[in-house]
């Protein structure tokens, strides 16, 4: 598994929106300056935030984004879920994949079932706040 350039900025905006920890809304060129990204494409990355119901916006001026819920109220699962569609580690596993013809007979299905639920607990496990406060995950080392 591998998290796409989307996924990990979405990431990157939903901290620095929590690190801004503000009433009011926080400009994309304001994001994009401190996160060096490009506005053009952080646009469709906060576009499909807001489409999810995680990011709220304002356009005109003193407008900009904020998030919707308190940082501890997301997790790092679900902000990658809404960009990457699916975590499973391999294809038979996601939420709409074709039966497989092989599953009764498939070695390696209970490992790939694993390291799904451990990969899923992980980052369901992680919320914003803890990405903003450096807090450490599960295993004593900080994400």
């Amino acid at each position: 598994m591998m998290i796409s350039t989307r996924g990990r900025y979405a990431l990157r905006v939903m901290i620095d929106l929590a690190e801004q920890n503000a009433d009011g809304f926080v400009s994309l060129k304001e994001i994009a300056a401190r996160q060096e990204i490009s506005e053009k494409y952080l646009e469709s990355i906060v576009k499909n935030l807001v489409q999810s119901g995680y990011l709220e916006g304002l356009r005109g001026k003193g407008g900009g984004y904020r998030l919707v819920r308190r940082p501890e109220e997301y997790s790092v699962g679900e902000i990658l879920r809404i960009m990457e569609g699916s975590l499973a580690p391999v294809a038979c596993l996601e939420e709409k994949a074709f039966p497989c013809n092989r599953e009764e007979k498939c070695k390696t299905l209970p490992l790939w079932r694993k390291l799904s639920a451990l990969i899923e607990d992980f980052l369901n496990g992680v919320t914003l706040a803890d990405l903003v406060s450096g807090a450490p995950s599960g295993d004593g080392q900080v994400v």
